[in-house]
């Protein structure tokens, strides 16, 4: 296959793709939502997306970073309703305290960043890879500010302006269409900028991180947490590159890259750096529960849907269940590949965290100088 048979994510495909938004998580929005899809552009999308990853001219790295929008926008396409199915409005990790529950644990997480931001009631804060919206919601909650989110998908804006609507926050945020390397903003727009598990998207994060700072107020304050191979991570070890390999195939991913380079990447992009590090690996008190343990609960979770699904009894249960809604035509052909890929992707992160060689939330913190 050639770059000429993959089907482009246009605002016009998205429209025609889903053609069903409702705007709750429950098992059977997940069927309504499969069975609105257009299935012959899931199904190519499905086939587009696999492009990067099997026999095909475009299954290397070199393809997934010069065509990283495609490859992105493709797999949140396809998976967006199954991520809000299994883990809710914000697509990211949290390690846990004893008795906390997987939101609660999620909203620390996010605190935690916006502090580190400095946000401040009536600030201006830019969400970057915003996904359907939930830290910016958390946000505005949190701090008072103002969020504008950023993102690249025209299916997770309209999901974001939904739940925008829901939460009455229509005044306090705003949800743009665009490519983090090539913003739609003016220099010196924002008073604070901050990214969640987002800019592992990227394919050059010093690209990404630069464009966060023309756009951050001289003085204000850059915070994310960053999807990196850690020092253990071993090129030469073929174990070591198949989950990392898993985690970019799992997640959308061009290409990981190590802390080292994500904190140079940022150093290049001007921020002055007042905190580097990594989150996932330091247990502290109040922190027991390493961040994956929800992707690893075992063989059943009765702790709601969210819970259920995310065993193994649950993921066999929607496994199959997606088989059959494919099989009688609910679903469109390509579905359970896409419920495989994410399946690859639990599998993998679990892997990746236990040998210590991949973390979810390496956190940098920097500020733009007043000069």
């Amino acid at each position: 296959m050639s770059k000429s048979q993959l089907l482009e994510p246009t605002p016009e495909l998205s429209k025609a793709l889903h053609a069903n938004v409702v705007s709750d998580q429950s098992a059977s929005s997940l069927v309504n939502r499969l069975r609105g899809k257009n299935k012959e552009l899931q199904t190519k999308s499905v086939d587009t997306y696999q492009q990067f990853w099997k026999d095909s001219d475009n299954n290397n790295e070199k393809s997934r970073t010069n065509m990283y929008k495609t490859l992105t926008n493709t797999y949140y396409n396809l998976a967006t309703d199954f991520y809000e199915y299994g883990w809710g409005e914000s697509f990211h990790f949290a390690r846990k305290s004893i008795g906390e529950t997987l939101r609660e644990s999620i909203r620390r997480h996010e605190h935690i960043l916006f502090s580190s931001a400095r946000i401040a009631p009536g600030m201006k804060v830019l969400d970057v890879g915003c996904g359907v919206g939930g830290p910016a919601r958390e946000c505005i909650r949190f701090t008072g500010a103002h969020v504008t989110g950023l993102n690249n998908n025209d299916y997770q804006i309209q999901r974001a302006n939904i739940y925008a609507a829901k939460h009455k926050q229509e005044n306090y945020s705003t949800f743009v269409k665009g490519d983090f390397m090539d913003m739609p903003f003016e220099d010196n727009s924002f008073d604070a900028v901050y990214a969640i598990e987002a800019t592992c998207h990227a394919p050059v994060l010093k690209g990404v991180y630069s464009q966060m700072y023309r756009v951050l107020k001289p003085g204000g304050y850059f915070a994310i947490y960053e999807w990196c191979l850690t020092d253990k991570y071993d090129d030469s070890n073929e174990l070591h590159r198949k989950l990392a390999l898993d985690i970019e195939h799992g997640d959308g991913i061009a290409k990981l890259f190590s802390t080292q380079v994500a904190l140079q990447a940022a150093k290049d992009a001007g921020f002055e750096i007042e905190v580097a590090t990594d989150l996932a690996h330091e247990t502290t008190i109040g922190n027991e529960i390493p961040w994956y343990a929800d992707l690893d609960v075992g063989l059943i979770n009765f702790n709601g849907i969210q819970g259920f699904a995310r065993s193994q009894v649950g993921r066999m249960f929607t496994t199959n269940a997606v088989k059959l809604l494919e099989k009688v035509g609910i679903a469109p052909a390509g579905t359970y590949q896409v419920q495989e890929v994410l399946a690859t992707a639990a599998d993998s992160l679990v892997g990746g965290a236990k040998k210590e060689i991949f973390t979810p939330m390496y956190l940098i913190v920097g500020r733009k100088p007043l000069n």
